[in-house]
């Protein structure tokens, strides 16, 4: 089941990976330029993960996939992942 949700429906799941909040963090996207905060993209969640898109040129930006214990990310769609500490 897909559901368009933004960028802070993958919340959970980006603090288990990154010890940061990541929903403020800033990505800009390979495909237009754009930098936005994380929270702002478009998350689509699935049982196995999340797909995060770009609001602007719905590139995807982060594909999250958690399996056996394993998370595994696809970040080809950022060109930059700026974070800022807490």
């Amino acid at each position: 089941m897909e559901n368009k949700l933004d960028g802070n429906a993958a919340a959970g799941m980006l603090q288990e990976i990154f010890p940061y909040e990541m929903t403020m963090a800033r990505i800009t996207c390979s495909g237009c330029g754009t930098t936005i905060a994380m929270g702002e993209a478009a998350a689509y969640m699935h049982d196995m993960g999340a797909v995060l898109r770009c609001p602007i040129s719905d590139t995807v930006l982060i594909r999250i996939v958690h399996v056996r214990g394993h998370y595994l990310l696809d970040m080809r769609g950022v060109r930059v992942l700026e974070i800022t500490e807490g």
